[in-house]
């Protein structure tokens, strides 16, 4: 594939997403306005009326960018505005699907469940994402600075642990999650696409997702094509919650459960936020020492980890 030509490349994308659209179709989308899920309406238009689901803490930049796509495709669009109290009541729901108490990954996931809930009471029991895109095509920034052999190597190492709770989300409400992305000729291709084509510069910027951008480029707003990577929590508004909890107890109540802690549970209890969601882990799971499987002891909550995990998904220690 290396000396394949771009223009190549794009089409043998484009034609492989169009089969992979196909095959999980669903009526309705997370849709968060971001390259990923924006490019799965684009194909997934053309074949249903769909409709889109935004969820929006506060005045959340996800909500501008999905209006775009709203427009330019026709969907029926429903815009999620939650306040703290549905946040909290999500996070409990997010704690007890994915055992874990990683801030980043709650922040993220209570997104996801109050997307997936509304659809539910909108009569749908599927849901497309576009989750994989940036594990794929190398979307995330830490990416951008690494050789290519040692990027190509981070990857594959990426590949073969992904996982992407929008699966055990939807299934605890009784749902599927309709990743097209992962479909298996599309996946299969993406991983073969040199890193080169991946990470790229355009328009005086280094580019995550280069080629899948350059491939839909016809189909989608300038603004959304060339949207910086922004996470889920910062798109929804949910980054928020690390500031709200910073205010939820005092300093020295902080210090003094986070030594108790330590010591009585071998957790490692990063800031206020975390302490939070590991309070409603402790009360669901009891404590994580002995947890897992493997030979390798996370640093940051002691769960057992296999040999090749250097990310824990209990706490979010990184590196293990």
């Amino acid at each position: 594939m290396a000396d394949m030509p771009v223009s190549d490349v794009s089409r043998r994308i484009r034609l492989l997403l169009e089969g992979a659209v196909q095959r999980n179709l669903t009526d309705c989308i997370l849709l968060s306005g971001g390259l990923d899920t924006s490019i799965v309406t684009a194909v997934a238009s053309k074949y249903s009326k769909l409709t889109g689901i935004t969820v929006s803490l506060g005045d959340a930049p996800d909500v501008k960018f999905a209006k775009l796509i709203v427009e330019k495709y026709g969907l029926k669009h429903h815009i999620v505005r939650v306040g703290r109290n549905d946040i909290e009541r999500a996070i409990f729901e997010v704690v007890q699907v994915i055992q874990s108490f990683d801030p980043m990954e709650i922040r993220n996931d209570a997104t996801i469940m109050i997307g997936l809930e509304n659809a539910r009471e909108l009569g749908f029991n599927g849901v497309m994402t576009g989750d994989a895109g940036d594990e794929l095509f190398a979307g995330y920034s830490f990416f951008f600075k690494m050789r290519p052999d040692e990027l190509e190597k981070k990857l594959r190492k990426m590949w073969d642990t992904m996982r992407f709770s929008s699966v055990p989300l939807a299934k605890s409400l009784g749902m599927k999650a309709k990743l097209p992305l992962l479909d298996h000729e599309f996946k299969n291709f993406a991983m073969e696409i040199p890193v080169q084509l991946k990470i790229h510069k355009e328009r005086g910027r280094v580019y995550g997702k280069w080629i899948l951008r350059k491939s839909f480029e016809q189909d989608l707003p300038d603004e959304i094509l060339w949207r910086v990577k922004m996470p889920i929590e910062q798109g929804s508004g949910t980054s928020s919650l690390s500031e709200y909890y910073g205010t939820k107890i005092s300093d020295s109540e902080f210090n003094l459960k986070r030594e108790q802690l330590s010591k009585s549970d071998r957790v490692r209890i990063r800031d206020k936020e975390q302490l939070a969601y590991y309070e409603i882990y402790r009360r669901i799971f009891g404590t994580p020492d002995g947890r897992g499987s493997g030979s390798k002891i996370c640093t940051g909550c002691s769960t057992q980890l296999p040999e090749e995990m250097n990310y824990c998904r209990t706490c979010g220690e990184y590196p293990v």
